[in-house]
């Protein structure tokens, strides 16, 4: 699958993909992103549980360890999560690039 097949990350997709460089549960995934963004995406439970859902049915994301021996259940980024997110990087410099280019007219 290619990570431009279901088309452009939504916004909440890219920011739990950049969170899960590192393995983190919910809770942290959430502060993260509302860092990342400086405040200005703040995550709700059913957006994030949702968009985990979506990221792990796209095998983008995987679950750590034994979630039965802890409440928290964390998530990692995989190798195709990487891939889609560096699409969607290009992408989006892309679309910055030919706006800049469209301001110099």
């Amino acid at each position: 699958m290619q990570p431009t097949e279901k088309g452009p990350l939504t916004e909440a997709a890219y920011y739990i993909l950049l969170s899960l460089y590192s393995p983190l549960h919910g809770y942290g995934i959430m502060q993260n992103v509302r860092k990342m963004s400086n405040d200005r995406v703040n995550l709700g439970a059913g957006t994030l549980y949702g968009a985990i859902n979506t990221l792990l049915d796209r095998q983008w994301i995987a679950s750590v360890g034994d979630s039965a021996m802890s409440r928290k259940k964390e998530y990692i980024i995989t190798d195709a999560g990487r891939a889609a997110v560096k699409s969607e990087i290009l992408r989006l410099r892309e679309l910055v690039e030919n706006g800049q280019r469209m301001e110099k007219l």
